[in-house]
C-alpha cells in the first residue's frame, strides 16, 4: 500500500549536478519513487550516459547547461520548458570548489565557486518560476531544494573562503525566496550536508575517514537513503508546511560542535 503523505509519483524535477554525488542519489531516488526526473551537467556524453542508466528504473532525461556561465540557467530553463509546462520540484545541487589558500586563491577561483554554488540558482528559480507556478496548489506547493553545506554553517580547520561564503550565502537566499515565493505557493529548504562520498569528497580517505570518527557522533558518512529520506519528506506532502528552512544533514556534527 502506498503511503499518501509520502507518495511523489507523478512529479517533474530537475536535478542540476545529477551526474554525480549527491545529485546522482537524489535522481536514482526520484526516478525510483516514479517521478519524471530531468538531470542537468556539462558533460553531454555523460549527462546522457547517466540519464540512459537511470531510465531503466523510470523515467529520466538528460540536459546539457555549464551553470558556470551567465547565459547557463536560461539555456537550461529554456530546455526544460520546451518539455515540460509543470515543474514540481527544483533541487539545485551544482557545485564547485577551489583548493586556493588565502595567499593564492584568485579571482577566477572566486567567481567560478560564486558562479555555480550561487548565482546560478538563484536564476535558474528566476527562470523556472512559470513552471513552479504551473505546478504549485495551496495544499501541493512546488519545491526548491537547495543543497547548501556544511561548510556554510561553521568554519572548516582549512581555507575554504568561497565555498563556506558560497554555501553561507545560499543558505540565506533560501529564507529569501521562501519568503517571497510562499504567497506563490512556493516553498524553498536548503540541504547542509556533512561528509556524503561526490567528486568534491573522498569519504574514503583516511583523513576523511578520521574527521567522521572524530567530529561526527553517529561515526559514519552518509549513504545515500539518507539523502533520499529527507528529499522525499520535503517533496511530499508530508513536508509541505516546511518553508526557509536549512537542515543539516550530518549526523550531528554541527550539534556537536
Amino acid at each position: 500500500m502506498t503511503d499518501e503523505l509520502f507518495d511523489i509519483r507523478g512529479k517533474v524535477a530537475l536535478v542540476t549536478g545529477g551526474t554525480s554525488g549527491i545529485g546522482l542519489m537524489i535522481a536514482r531516488a526520484l526516478v525510483r519513487r516514479g517521478v519524471s526526473t530531468y538531470i542537468a551537467g556539462r558533460d553531454g556524453a555523460q549527462v546522457q550516459e547517466t540519464a540512459a542508466g537511470l531510465a531503466g528504473g523510470g523515467h529520466c532525461s538528460g540536459l546539457v547547461a555549464d551553470l558556470a556561465e551567465a547565459e547557463g540557467p536560461q539555456r537550461l530553463a529554456a530546455q526544460l520548458a520546451q518539455r515540460e509546462p509543470q515543474l514540481h520540484l527544483l533541487v539545485n545541487n551544482a557545485g564547485a570548489n577551489e583548493t586556493g589558500t588565502i595567499d593564492s586563491l584568485s579571482v577566477a577561483d572566486w567567481d567560478k565557486v560564486l558562479n555555480v554554488n550561487l548565482r546560478a540558482g538563484f536564476f535558474l528559480v528566476q527562470q523556472l518560476l512559470p513552471q513552479l507556478r504551473a505546478a504549485a496548489t495551496a495544499q501541493d506547493p512546488a519545491r526548491i531544494i537547495n543543497i547548501g553545506s556544511i561548510g556554510g554553517l561553521h568554519i572548516p580547520n582549512w581555507d575554504a573562503f568561497p565555498y563556506g561564503a558560497s554555501k553561507a550565502a545560499l543558505h540565506h537566499l533560501t529564507r529569501a525566496l521562501a519568503k517571497r515565493l510562499g504567497r506563490d505557493h512556493i516553498v524553498a529548504n536548503a540541504i547542509a550536508p556533512g561528509p556524503f562520498p561526490s567528486r568534491l569528497t573522498d569519504t574514503d580517505s583516511a583523513a576523511v575517514k578520521k574527521s567522521v570518527q572524530t567530529y561526527i557522533p553517529l561515526g559514519r558518512s552518509g549513504e545515500p537513503a539518507d539523502i533520499e529520506g529527507l528529499v522525499v519528506f520535503l517533496a511530499s506532502r508530508a513536508g509541505a508546511y516546511v518553508n526557509g528552512a536549512t537542515i543539516p544533514l550530518d549526523g550531528g556534527y554541527i550539534a556537536a560542535l
